[in-house]
């Protein structure tokens, strides 16, 4: 539950960092923000009404101020068995509710482990199903955001083992490329989000098709935020 949860780079190389707090403290967290530091969520509902006892709805967040809602993350996808089914319902409710959307994807060990084809050929399909039905809410296509997240490399893993900024290059330029050619049309930003920290994080942003981080286990640490963010403002 981490508390802040999202960094990236504009299109005009300006800084833009999304705090990310669990759902208890955004109230509090929003209070506190310069203007600079936008507000996002870690999840929402895809109904904005009705009995559905303990979820939160893309209109109960919009209303508080929050900008920015993540969706899909690997751990929510593996420990309350989240479906792609589910998730693009929640897309196009918080899209629908005028919230931007950060959609993470990405392969585990053992998908990674039977080769290239096998990862491009999963992560399309997730985009395929993540993303289906976009053009029914066209004009907030541009409030879309993809983290690769490759579940192998990061810190919850456990795996022992590390991606590299290549890797990370070329799985990004997949994405941007899949996304492209499909009938989306979908010029997104793409993050990274696997394992980074202030040691590694501008290997991976020297690349110019790298937007950005979703950062992990290491917003947990106040003074790895700071060291980050001083790490952005030099790139």
């Amino acid at each position: 539950m981490n508390i802040a949860d999202f960094i990236r780079v504009n299109k005009n190389n300006k800084i833009e960092i999304v705090v990310c707090p669990p759902f208890t403290h955004l109230e509090k967290v929003k209070n506190s923000l310069s203007s600079k530091i936008k507000l996002g969520a870690q999840n929402c509902f895809w109904e904005n009404r009705g009995a559905y006892t303990g979820e939160i709805s893309p209109k109960m967040l919009k209303n508080l101020g929050v900008e920015y809602v993540i969706i899909g993350h690997s751990e929510r996808r593996r420990y309350l068995d989240e479906t792609d089914e589910m998730i693009n319902k929640k897309i196009l409710a918080a899209l629908k509710a005028g919230l931007k959307v950060v959609l993470c994807v990405g392969e585990d060990l053992a998908i990674r482990r039977r080769g290239k084809k096998a990862v491009e050929n999963f992560i399309e399909k997730q985009l395929e199903k993540d993303l289906r039905g976009l053009s029914k809410v066209k004009s907030q296509k541009s409030k879309v955001i993809v983290a690769y997240e490759p579940v192998w490399a990061i810190s919850t893993s456990k795996s022992g083992h590390s991606d590299t900024p290549e890797d990370a290059l070329e799985m990004i330029k997949y994405i941007k490329k899949i996304l492209k050619a499909k009938n989306l049309k979908l010029k997104a930003k793409i993050i990274y989000g696997g394992s980074v920290d202030s040691k590694n994080i501008a290997d991976f942003l020297k690349y110019k098709e790298i937007d950005g981080a979703l950062v992990g286990g290491a917003s947990l640490k106040p003074k790895e935020v700071r060291k980050i963010m001083l790490i952005f403002l030099k790139l």
